[in-house]
């Protein structure tokens, strides 16, 4: 339908427009979008099987919605998402304060309006883009932000009192009439609060200052809310917890490689940015194992959660970690080494709520910890178990590297390193070659410098070596080694 030509009642009624609800609206696009085989909600991934047809099934059933998971779950995306399966442009009566389509006005002045000029009221366009309202429900939100309240000014203006609608300065949700309005983290919205929502979700009236006002608004309710909340913070009250007519779960992803999917998805923009740093897919999987590892731990509040925005913010440091030392060394390009990861404790410092325990630990020290797991989690991906207790016959496949570090006083990498030096330094551990050769013959040339320094690391974590951090940079030594040196 071409709306440039449509400014009047009459010509929206005669170009054929029929009136539709927001749940309407959704719903059909909804069916249009799945009978094509079209993608529904972009850039999500991981919940193909789970939240994505939980929420489409809520759609098609026309229920407000409430997702209901921990932070960093995409819950505020996904609803964000459902604008794109609304019409392009609805009609709006021209001047309307709450979008009154003109087949269904709602308000004094849209049904005044049609009663005046009947076919030639004005109309105009509404984009869809502006039919998406959102608000971070707060312990200082009141009835007035969301409902509305009376205003005395436009009483003693318009000589009216205060029992007629007109005198009513409208809240959010009026003005967000037509449209998707978002309440997000519910249960810190107070109790009182959450009752004034109860009559517009169904019964469709709007109660201020005891005045009642007939107001079938026409909103899709999404709701978000994390469960730690109802023990910690509040609760969603049950007569609203009611009128929600699905609740839907969301959770972290299941696996690495769509971690990964959702890392380099949120990242591409750092990543074109600095071009000139290469990252070996071993760094990337390290990143989100760092997440992994954080939800496991014991030092972290796993209620609380660790969002997915810690493998966003630690893998953006990562890369100006990598850009800061080639920037020193007056390299143009670099790679990321592991010793890089250093740098991305930060991020992950901010990013995670610690138990008593964890505050005990003190939080770089549980940051840095999470790197390790992470390192001894991946390296077993590749290499085989380094066993506390081995039999006498049995090959140990790290002897080789362990002796060389014992025969050495000390072994240092330095950020002063250029990309050569760094990797002729880690050349000098000929046992690395040979144990790669056996058990990772397939890793390129190019990331052949991380995975032996990965190496070194894990041993670390394995009790096979000992690793120091310097001022500017690491030195590993041999345990029983340095120990015999330190004596002598």
């Amino acid at each position: 339908m071409k709306i440039d030509n449509i400014k009047t009642f009459g010509e929206l009624k005669k170009a054929g427009f029929e009136h539709k609800t927001v749940k309407e609206e959704l719903r059909r696009n909804l069916l249009q979008k799945m009978m094509k085989k079209e993608v529904v909600f972009e850039g999500i991934h991981g919940y193909e099987y789970t939240v994505v047809p939980e929420l489409e099934r809520a759609i098609l059933s026309k229920h407000n919605i409430n997702l209901l998971g921990l932070r960093g779950q995409a819950k505020t995306r996904l609803a964000r998402q459902m604008v794109s399966l609304l019409d392009e442009y609805v009609p709006v009566v021209a001047g309307s304060e709450i979008n009154d389509d003109p087949f269904e006005p709602i308000s004094r002045y849209a049904q005044n309006e049609l009663e005046e000029n009947g076919d030639d009221t004005p109309i105009t366009w509404l984009h869809r883009d502006l039919r998406f309202a959102e608000k971070l429900a707060t312990p200082d939100v009141t009835v007035a932000d969301l409902i509305g309240d009376v205003d005395p000014i436009k009483a003693a203006n318009l000589k009216l009192t205060y029992a007629d609608d007109r005198v009513i300065h409208f809240g959010m949700i009026p003005r967000a009439n037509r449209c998707i309005f978002v309440i997000n983290e519910l249960p810190d919205l107070q109790a009182r609060i959450q009752v004034a929502l109860f009559n517009i979700l169904q019964e469709g009236d709007i109660q201020i200052r005891g005045f009642a006002l007939r107001l079938p608004l026409d909103i899709q309710f999404v709701f978000t809310a994390n469960p730690e909340d109802y023990t910690n913070r509040g609760s969603i009250v049950t007569p609203l917890k009611d009128r929600i007519g699905s609740q839907i779960l969301t959770h972290y992803p299941h696996d690495l490689k769509i971690a990964r999917t959702i890392t380099e998805q949120e990242t591409a923009a750092a990543s074109a940015e600095k071009s000139n740093i290469y990252v070996p897919a071993l760094a990337k999987d390290i990143i989100e194992q760092i997440s992994f590892e954080a939800r496991e731990s014991e030092f972290i509040d796993a209620k609380s959660g660790v969002s997915a925005r810690l493998s966003i913010s630690a893998f953006q440091n990562l890369l100006s970690t990598a850009e800061r030392r080639a920037l020193h060394n007056g390299d143009k390009k670099t790679a990321v080494r592991l010793s890089d990861f250093l740098g991305i404790v930060p991020a992950i410092t901010g990013k995670v709520e610690l138990v008593y325990e964890g505050e005990q630990e003190g939080a770089n020290v549980v940051a840095n910890q999470l790197i390790a797991d992470a390192v001894k989690s991946q390296f077993l991906e590749y290499f085989p178990k380094i066993e506390k207790l081995q039999k006498a016959d049995d090959k140990d496949p790290y002897a080789d590297v362990v002796t060389w570090f014992f025969e050495q006083s000390s072994f240092e990498l330095l950020e002063t390193l250029d990309d050569n030096e760094y990797q002729l330094q880690l050349d000098r551990i000929e046992p690395l070659d040979d144990l790669m050769k056996e058990y990772a013959p397939e890793i390129s040339e190019e990331d052949q410098p991380f995975f032996k320094e990965f190496i070194l690391w894990a041993l670390v974590e394995m009790k096979k070596l000992s690793k120091y951090n310097l001022t500017d940079g690491l030195r590993f030594k041999d345990v029983y080694g340095g120990y015999i040196s330190g004596l002598q």
